[in-house]
């Protein structure tokens, strides 16, 4: 089974959402070809109604603990109810990587 689907089901197991959205974003980071290490989750479920954002991420976070534990290195998520997920379905795009070899290129004044 993928990481992805792993993340998939847990994450529906976890919190049983209305809607699930799980993205690798590894590609987009300074990692080998295939890797399975940077997602992008959104989440919407009614299990979010009440709760702040932190309380939100804690509860993927903890969801996903054993994938984190087996290599899971970053996670971007957007956990919302359904009227906040009706309000603005679309979500913001992932800021660019500035790990690895790509720091130098962003900034090279800066050493490491």
């Amino acid at each position: 089974m993928t990481r992805k689907a792993e993340i998939e089901e847990r994450l529906a197991d976890a919190l049983q959402p209305t809607r699930l959205l799980v993205e690798n974003e590894s590609h987009q980071h300074s990692v080998a070809p295939g890797s399975e290490t940077h997602f992008a989750v959104t989440v919407v479920s009614d299990a979010f109604e009440g709760q702040a954002l932190i309380r939100r991420h804690r509860a993927v976070n903890e969801a996903l603990k054993s994938q984190f534990a087996t290599g899971l290195h970053a996670l971007r998520i957007r956990a919302l109810t359904q009227a906040e997920y009706d309000a603005e379905p679309q979500g913001l795009e992932a800021p660019p990587c500035l790990g690895g070899s790509k720091r130098k290129e962003a900034n090279p004044s800066r050493r490491s």
